[in-house]
């Protein structure tokens, strides 16, 4: 990828606002999301004030990191990561975005970039004369079966010829570009193939799956999979026991085999033990609130930390946790091996402490609070 930079300080505007429309949509697409994530409508917002300019410039990233309590540098990668996102001023009526991946170059995307060179200016991200122009080089648009294709702004044309893309430019420069319909510029249906379709011609009829006569016209529909399902021959169910009436009979055969079957090759006589119950049924017992490995508890701090600021704590788990006597970051970043697998088990929990890392946890909770946490993990706490 290029190195992406922002425009030259001659063409920054010294501020950037939204307009009325904009603010209330920027602050209702923030409401979207969970309380301490609002920072993911950075895209979005970014989007918005690119629409609004017609591109991204220095005062809208810092705008849009003021609003979302980011840095300027975060904000700044975003823009400049993203290709989507136009750094300096692009053309007012149309910038033409020329797919020069490979299935395009091959069905002739150099010569609509000649084109574009041509009707606009010989580099790209440089404005025609009017500053009504522009165009630019990108990767795969996705439509790669309608090879040759642009994008201007935010509609694809698809399937073009050099004469075609002149013409559509010419209808953008004279302000008639929504006279142009976006899509294949050949008559084809969406990604069909050329001249439509060439399977699946012939009418096709239904075919019946169930070979049982059809029901008399006031009965119940039969659903469908029930109406092909084979019928059931066997035996009765007996009620009671809610299995077949020759359940019983199998059952005692059953037993009959297995004790003429020696095991192992010892004496008929030889008994079965019960099998030892699984580790999965062991695990799910509660270890006993009188073990040694329980952590030890305090008594109730006039002002309890705010456990449900460790990532897998909720109201439910902060609450059981009290009940242990557990009430500070502290606490639980003293937690050895022991402990944590019997608070684990006790929570049922199958490995959660260690896998989202309680202990690390509180300690950056305990060490500075939120700007600690955010300087080990390089987020909020949950």
């Amino acid at each position: 990828m290029s190195v992406r930079r922002l425009a030259e300080d001659r063409v920054q505007p010294a501020t950037f606002a939204f307009n009325e429309e904009n603010a209330v949509w920027a602050e209702a697409t923030i409401r979207k999301y969970p309380e301490g994530r609002q920072q993911s409508a950075v895209i979005p917002l970014l989007m918005r004030a690119q629409e609004q300019d017609g591109w991204v410039t220095r005062a809208a990233i810092e705008h849009v990191a003021d609003k979302l309590d980011m840095p300027y540098i975060r904000v700044l990668e975003v823009a400049t990561f993203y290709t989507q996102f136009q750094l300096k001023p692009v053309g007012t009526r149309a910038h033409v975005q020329v797919c020069g991946t490979t299935p395009c170059m091959l069905r002739g995307a150099e010569d609509l970039m000649k084109v574009c060179q041509h009707k606009i200016h010989h580099d790209p991200f440089e404005l025609n004369a009017d500053g009504t122009l522009s165009w630019e080089e990108v990767e795969c648009q996705g439509a790669c079966v309608n090879a040759p294709m642009v994008i201007i702004f935010k509609d694809a044309y698809e399937d073009l010829t050099p004469e075609r893309l002149e013409e559509i430019i010419d209808a953008f420069e004279a302000g008639k570009g929504d006279g142009i319909r976006p899509g294949p510029q050949i008559g084809r249906h969406f990604a069909a193939p050329e001249g439509g379709a060439t399977t699946l011609l012939e009418d096709v009829k239904p075919v019946r799956t169930n070979l049982e006569p059809q029901p008399a016209a006031d009965a119940a529909p039969v659903p469908p999979a029930d109406a092909a399902r084979p019928k059931d021959t066997a035996p009765e169910t007996d009620p009671k026991l809610k299995t077949p009436a020759t359940a019983p009979a199998a059952a005692a055969d059953n037993v009959k085999a297995a004790e003429a079957q020696p095991l192992s090759g010892t004496a008929r006589s030889e008994t079965v033990e019960p099998a030892a119950a699984s580790p999965a049924a062991a695990k799910s017992e509660k270890p006993s609130l009188d073990d040694k490995n329980r952590p030890k508890g305090i008594e109730r701090p006039a002002t309890p930390d705010d456990l449900q600021l460790i990532s897998g704590v909720g109201p439910k788990i902060e609450a059981t946790l009290h009940e242990l006597g557990i009430f500070t970051f502290a606490q639980v970043a003293a937690w050895k091996k022991a402990e944590r697998e019997w608070v684990d088990g006790y929570l049922n929990f199958r490995g959660r402490i260690e896998r989202d890392d309680w202990v690390k946890q509180a300690k950056a909770l305990a060490k500075g609070g939120e700007a600690e946490y955010i300087k080990v993990f390089g987020k909020k706490p949950r």
